[in-house]
């Protein structure tokens, strides 16, 4: 194991055994160099890499401490390396969509308030009949952010909204090419919501794969 790993792990095990804690600051550098064994080159360099994904905080003549552990912290990292996908990566990122979303949408279904619900609703009727293509894919992304939320899941929230951003050019030249895809998108929406009145979970969740599924299909085809 590398020099720099093995402090990592160590830091890592500090954390995890709760002898340090979400928000309590490290020890200065050299004590904590000489605690852990490390020399204070690696020990720099683990809190270096802790601090690019989010697991400590180094504040500029304040100290290094840990962050809150939030799964939506934690998470950032992954949309940061998320953004460098490849266009023909596209399908796996819609595929991972496919299988976490229905599962967040039927978990939404028993928990979603009717406050929640009435907000869906109310972002449906305001987009009309025929909203324009960038209108109805950042609606799109709302209205799932929406569902997701609902389903009371913040790991499932922070995964699924860093997964949408490589599938936003995909739904936009869908909606540009495809006949009747911004009418069908309504309709698929209209319908999830309505299995989330009734509360049916598995309605929900078989909308939920139709809908997805469907943006899946177009683009194999078109590629």
């Amino acid at each position: 194991m590398a020099v720099t790993d093995e402090a990592i792990e160590k830091i890592k095990e500090m954390i995890v055994s709760g002898a340090l804690r979400p928000g309590d600051r490290l020890p200065k550098e050299s004590e904590l160099a000489a605690e852990l064994g490390l020399s204070r080159n690696s020990l720099r360099e683990a809190v270096r890499a802790l601090s690019l994904i989010r697991i400590l905080d180094v504040r500029q003549g304040d100290g290094t401490y840990v962050t809150s552990l939030d799964p939506q912290v934690l998470l950032e990292a992954m949309s940061f390396v998320v953004d460098f996908h490849r266009d023909d990566t596209v399908l796996e990122f819609l595929a991972v969509r496919r299988i976490l979303e229905p599962a967040a949408t039927a978990m939404a279904a028993p928990r979603i308030t009717e406050p929640e619900l009435d907000a869906l609703d109310a972002q449906l009727e305001a987009l009309g009949d025929a909203p324009s293509v960038e209108e109805l894919v950042l609606a799109d992304l709302e209205f799932h952010r929406g569902i997701v939320a609902g389903s009371g899941n913040s790991v499932l929230c922070s995964l699924l909204d860093g997964l949408s951003g490589p599938t936003t050019r995909a739904r936009i030249w869908r909606g540009l090419t495809q006949e009747d895809a911004v009418g069908r998108t309504l309709r698929e929406h209209r319908a999830i919501l309505a299995a989330l009145r009734d509360r049916d979970a598995e309605a929900a969740r078989s909308w939920a794969t139709v809908h997805i599924a469907s943006v899946e299909q177009w683009l194999r085809s078109t590629l």
